[in-house]
Parts: structure tokens; C-alpha cells; sequence
């Protein structure tokens, strides 16, 4: 399987607000700075719940009505302190979702009912509060959690399993083909999955219960999607061992689909499916080009949802971007939550190394697990194999645990360090081609050649390193993540229009031996 480029997909293309929203507001301007000289309605709204229900009805003009009554109508206001209005969503994933997808959209709204001051502060459930001030969240902060939702119990209907020797004799359901590895304790959070992770903790918490079903995680290859959907099933099973829970992979599937159409238990097949709690399903990739399988999967998705059931599915891109896959099919996988696994940062490499070399009974050197996680940088399974490897020489060939040896086992699973493009790399870079001193590129200075400097710093650093928005912000003197997401914003905009800034960006990744992107 290649491993393909994740990119997170934006919902939201809409330049500008629906006029008919505002009677009497004169139309939206499409550039942020010209909305600050547009009327603001705060001297007419009372209360929040009518600046509230304001903003929505221009939000309602401006998304698809599904997205509306998904993301949109379950929020309700909580106050309105001067031109800061505070809503409620159910749970921070609201609160992701709606600033990763419809920022520009709530931003200009925003900005348009309240003023130029106009501020808003999202309250997750009834006690955590995020304040956003005109800013757009990707990364969901640690320790958060999420309020389980009210479990709804339904009968289960008589189960027969398509692969027995006759279609009338009832069985249990099969053991679930869950590793018993993969579980919420060994798994390494950081930055580059904590979305997912808390994603799946909540679904492990509440199965179908919750607003995110299906859950769709992709990432590439080794990443931890297997492991992370499997410990769902694992933390199911422990809480209510009776549920039916079944993990199986797109191939197998497909197989078992195939072999029951030819010993003709096509219906023993649906039964079988529809009859299960919670169904995980790896590598939906696989289905592309395969019609009838998609026709089955497509009606037995419909039944599971409809009944409560929770689905859980991985791949190795986002649903949008699947290629032979009935858009039905696309379409259902979108309806609850995606969440994407991104290459592990430095802190999460070394924070793996550490887990495995403990539960192998080693303790590893920290110089040898800092040049192994400097230098592997690519996946979890690959961090896994060269472990694996460095400590089956110490045993096999009766060697101590060494950096030398650590060189010698990395040489033939990764490329040297030299050859990898780090932070520091790129900072000194940028600092040479600018002629920004690194003390000032880093620093606090807001002087425009400066800011512009560190901006084209972090854009690169982003383009080029599995590196976490947090830790960019760490690198430049303990910047906030929404620092760095605005430097991105600001270069991705100007490259499309400005000269100087494009060839900027091709010197500067010249100077690093990358090629130019335009």
C-alpha cells in the first residue's frame, strides 16, 4: 500500500455572508480587513440568544443544510458580555470542527453582528471554556474530555453466522480478531494523534451513543490506525464482554462477502453483519472497484446506523479523496467524525521508544533512543522494527547497547540524519537568506521584515517537518499554535499574489536541496 499525502479537507468555501441574512447591512466585503468598517447589529441585540440567532441565520444561508443542523443547531448562547458573545456545543469536538471548517464563515458573522470587538468564546458542555477570539483551532488540547452521551439499549435480533454448514443453526458470534496489544494503555499520544485519540476514547466510552459515527481515521502507512480502532473494541469488550464486537479488515470482508454468494448464504451474510454492536473495519481503501461488495457494505452501513449501532473505519486517506468508492458510500462516511494520525513529532518518537524499550525489559541509553528517534522518522512500525532489530543484535551477537550499534541498525532502515530536514535546519536557513539574525527570527520582535522572516520560517517548517503547530510555537520563542496557523495563512495567501514572497520561499528550499512547490 503507498502511502499517500494527508491534507485536512476545509468544508467551507463560502468568500463571503448571504446579504439576504442582515436586512439593511450593506454586503460582505471580501477581504477581512474591509469588514471592520461594516455596521455591527450589538446596539439592537439585546441578549445573546438574539445576537446568537443572528449569526446563525447567516450561517444557515451560507453551509449545506446537513452541516447546519449538525454542527450549527445544537449550540445555544450562554451570555453576551459587551461585543463577547459565549455559546455552548456539546463537547469540544463541536468546537474543533466548527473552527477547522467554518472559521472564515463564523469569523466574518462574528465581526459583522457584534462590531469590530465583536469576540467569540465556545463553552464545551458546561464547564470547559475555550476562548477563540477570531482565531481557528486544528489541534485538540490535551485533557479534555468528552460528556457520554445517554446509551440507547436495543434488542438484538436472532443471530446465524454465514459460515457454518447450514443456514438454520444458530452460533455466537465470533471472537472479535482483536490483538491484544493494541490497547488504550500502550498506545503513545502527542500532538500528531491526540484528536483521535480522544475521538476514539469517547466512542469507547458511549458506542453509538456519541455524534461521531461512523469514526473515520486516516493517516499513512504505520502510523497507529490499527492499533487505535482495535483498543475501541478492546475497552467495549472489558466494560460489557456480551456485545458483539467484530474488527475485520476491507480484504476480509470482501472474501467473506464473495464466499457466501457462492455457497449461496448471501442472507446468513447480511443477518450476520447487521446483527452487530459495533463493527471496525481497516484499510477502506480496499473496497475502491469493487461494486458489489460497496452495494453490500452500502445497505449494511444504513442498517447498523439507523439501528444505533457504532461504526468505526481506517484508511490511508480522507473519505473525500478515496478514489473508486461510490460517492453513497463517500457521502456516509462523512456524516460523523474524521480524524487523521500524522507521522509522530520528535517528543512522541522518543516518548514510543521509551514505552516499547520498557515493556521489551530493556533500558535504553537516552543518547540511543534520541539518535533512533531523530533519525526514524517516518512511522510507528518502522520506530517498532528498528527496536526490534538493535535489540535482537545486542542478544543475538552478544553486544552491549551502544550509539555505535544504534548507527549501525539505523544506516539500513533510515537515511542519516544529515539527510533529514529538522527545525534548526530551516530556522538558520531562512535566517541566512533574509539576513535576520537567529536571535531575532526566534525572538519577540514584531519589526514587518522580521515577522515576515519568521512566518516564512514556519510555513516552511510546516511544509517540510511531521513537525506539531504546538512545537513550531515552542521553537519560536513559545509562540501559540494559532501564532503559527495565522503565519501559514498570511505566506499561503501571499504566495498566490506576491512576487517577492514566492521567490523567497523557492530560495530558501533551494538553499535546503527540496524542490520548488510555486
Amino acid at each position: 500500500m503507498q502511502q499517500s499525502h494527508v491534507a485536512e479537507q476545509a468544508l467551507d468555501s463560502s468568500p463571503g455572508l448571504n446579504r439576504s441574512a442582515f436586512p439593511g447591512i450593506a454586503p460582505m466585503a471580501s477581504s477581512d480587513d474591509d469588514l471592520l468598517t461594516m455596521p455591527a447589529l450589538s446596539d439592537t441585540l439585546l441578549d445573546a440568544d438574539g445576537a446568537w440567532s443572528a449569526c446563525l441565520a447567516a450561517i444557515r444561508d451560507n453551509v449545506p443544510l446537513r452541516a447546519f443542523k449538525t454542527w450549527f443547531e445544537p449550540t445555544r448562547a450562554v451570555r453576551l458580555d459587551g461585543a463577547t458573545l459565549t455559546i455552548q456545543v456539546p463537547s469540544p469536538f463541536f468546537y474543533e470542527w466548527i473552527e477547522e471548517h467554518f472559521h472564515s464563515l463564523v469569523r466574518k458573522t462574528i465581526l459583522a453582528v457584534l462590531g469590530e470587538q465583536g469576540e467569540l468564546i465556545y463553552q464545551a458542555g458546561t464547564d470547559h471554556v475555550a476562548e477563540v477570539p477570531q482565531s481557528r483551532t486544528v489541534t485538540l488540547p490535551a485533557n479534555r474530555t468528552v460528556a457520554p452521551a445517554r446509551r440507547v439499549n436495543t434488542p438484538q435480533p436472532a443471530i446465524h453466522s454465514p459460515f457454518v454448514p447450514t443456514a438454520t443453526q444458530p452460533v455466537e458470534h465470533a471472537p472479535a480478531q482483536l490483538n491484544q496489544r493494541f490497547t488504550f494503555d500502550n498506545f503513545i499520544t502527542g500532538d500528531c494523534n491526540q484528536l483521535a485519540y480522544a475521538a476514539a476514547k469517547a466512542v469507547a466510552d458511549n458506542p453509538g451513543g456519541t455524534r461521531f459515527n461512523p469514526l473515520v481515521i486516516y493517516g499513512g502507512v504505520g502510523l497507529g490506525k490499527t492499533h487505535l480502532v482495535q483498543a475501541v473494541g478492546h475497552a467495549i469488550q472489558d466494560r460489557d464482554p456480551g456485545k458483539p464486537v467484530v474488527y475485520i479488515s476491507s480484504e476480509r470482508f470482501t472474501l467473506e462477502f464473495v464466499n457466501a454468494i457462492q455457497h449461496n448464504k448471501s442472507q446468513e451474510f447480511i443477518n450476520y453483519y447487521r446483527s452487530i454492536d459495533v463493527l471496525i473495519v481497516d484499510d477502506i481503501q480496499f473496497f475502491a472497484d469493487k461494486e458489489k461488495t460497496q452495494d453490500n457494505f452500502f445497505h449494511t452501513f444504513n442498517a447498523l446506523h439507523q439501528a444505533g449501532k457504532q461504526i468505526i473505519l481506517t484508511s490511508d486517506v480522507p473519505p473525500k479523496q478515496l478514489r473508486g468508492v461510490d460517492e453513497r458510500l463517500i457521502s456516509r462516511f462523512q456524516w460523523g467524525l474524521t480524524a487523521d494520525m500524522q507521522a509522530p513529532d520528535l517528543e512522541t518518537r522518543i516518548a514510543i521508544l521509551q514505552k516499547m524499550s520498557h515493556d521489551e525489559g530493556y533500558h535504553l541509553p537516552g543518547d540511543v533512543i534520541d539518535y533512533i528517534a531523530r533519525n526514524v522518522t517516518s512511522s510507528v512500525r518502522e520506530l517498532e522494527g528498528c527496536l526490534i532489530s538493535l535489540l535482537a543484535e545486542c542478544s543475538l551477537r552478544n553486544l552491549s547497547m551502544s550509539l555505535d550499534l544504534a548507527r549501525e541498525v539505523v544506516s539500513g532502515i533510515a537515511s542519516p540524519v544529515e539527510t533529514v530536514i529538522n527545525i534548526e535546519q530551516i530556522q538558520q536557513t531562512v535566517s541566512k537568506q533574509l539576513d535576520v539574525p537567529l536571535s531575532l527570527l526566534t525572538g519577540k520582535t514584531r519589526k514587518q521584515e522580521i515577522v515576515f522572516a519568521r512566518q516564512i520560517a514556519m510555513f516552511l517548517i510546516r511544509e517540510l517537518t511531521p513537525t506539531s503547530l504546538k512545537n513550531i510555537g515552542n521553537h519560536f520563542g513559545g509562540r501559540d499554535h494559532t501564532t503559527v496557523m495565522h503565519a501559514i495563512s498570511t505566506i499561503e495567501s501571499l504566495r498566490s499574489r506576491d512576487e517577492h514572497t514566492r521567490r523567497t520561499l523557492a530560495t530558501v528550499r533551494r538553499t535546503l536541496g527540496v524542490p520548488d512547490r510555486g
